[in-house]
């Protein structure tokens, strides 16, 4: 799975690595313990005038057929394996694919009776692009929320030492088909969510006070030894 991440790469910088209009996200404050249910960056078409627009969306996807919003707290991860057949995440998968920026994601072990978190992030420091859905909810009273969800998949090398399963990490040259606009001979989005190759990543031992939500600042992606 996929429970927490970071983000501090500029938006000036995340417009230029997604080729997406980042005017709507204003200046992002560097964040180093994303956790599910607040606000993240998403990468999705901008519409019948075609490019990309990035857009905050809260993290826990709610389907549009839900009765209230709190279903999102359990969908902030969508299996590669099954997300083009779960009630909760078909329709966003054929519509509404998004790439979700991040400067790493972490994953736990247990290691002397603790959860250990350690961070993974890009071998050359770039942000990396996560396979991610989002979603249109309107509450009975008329409220919007845009929602968002992270797809997962098997752990490749590097990653299953900690844990079996990772973030779909997308690789650049496949953004276009991913978000549909990739053109003629682009790889059908479902054979997209598999585990990037492990020389992509580097991970390493953090702080246990990741586990917190509350901690936030740039220790906490900092290898510890």
């Amino acid at each position: 799975m996929c429970g927490r991440f970071s983000l501090s790469t500029p938006a000036e910088i995340l417009a230029g690595l997604f080729q997406a209009d980042v005017g709507a996200l204003g200046e992002l404050a560097p964040r180093y313990n994303i956790a599910p249910g607040t606000w993240v960056v998403t990468v999705r078409p901008a519409g019948p005038a075609g490019g990309r627009e990035a857009a905050l969306a809260r993290w826990g996807l709610v389907p549009a057929w839900a009765k209230d919003s709190e279903i999102g707290s359990r969908m902030i991860n969508a299996r590669g394996e099954t997300v083009a057949e779960k009630p909760a995440f078909r329709a966003a998968f054929r519509q509404r694919r998004c790439i979700v920026p991040a400067d790493g994601f972490y994953e736990w072990r247990s290691e002397g009776g603790v959860k250990q978190p350690y961070h993974f992030r890009a071998r050359d420091g770039r942000a990396l692009g996560l396979a991610g859905l989002w979603e249109r909810w309107r509450s009975a009273g008329g409220e919007l929320l845009e929602t968002c969800a992270i797809v997962t998949t098997e752990a490749n090398e590097i990653v299953r030492p900690v844990h079996p399963r990772m973030p779909v990490v997308l690789s650049p040259s496949d953004y276009g088909a991913w978000l549909g606009s990739g053109g003629e001979g682009a790889p059908a989005p479902a054979t997209l969510l598999v585990p990037c190759p492990a020389e992509q990543l580097v991970g390493y031992r953090v702080d246990r006070r990741v586990n917190s939500p509350r901690a936030d600042d740039p220790a906490l992606a900092e290898p510890i030894d």
